[in-house]
């Protein structure tokens, strides 16, 4: 398992953190996710053999923010 730390903009409430929460564990692979509204980040952990970070970004883009 591998830990990435990805940077989210434009969250702006819980609502937000749970809906960039809930596409990232939607992605295969993915075993564990902590959402930072105050930090603006995603913290990840994931098996490499199944995801990549272009997955992770894609999931963050499809909920509607940035993943830079």
């Amino acid at each position: 398992m591998e830990t990435v730390e990805l940077k989210v903009e434009g969250m702006d409430c819980q609502g937000c953190v749970k809906s960039v929460t809930r596409m990232l564990s939607g992605v295969a692979g993915v075993e564990k996710v902590d959402v930072s509204l105050e930090d603006g980040r995603a913290r990840v952990t994931y098996d490499p053999a199944k995801a990549g970070v272009a997955d992770m970004k894609r999931a963050i883009e499809r909920a509607g923010y940035k993943a830079p």
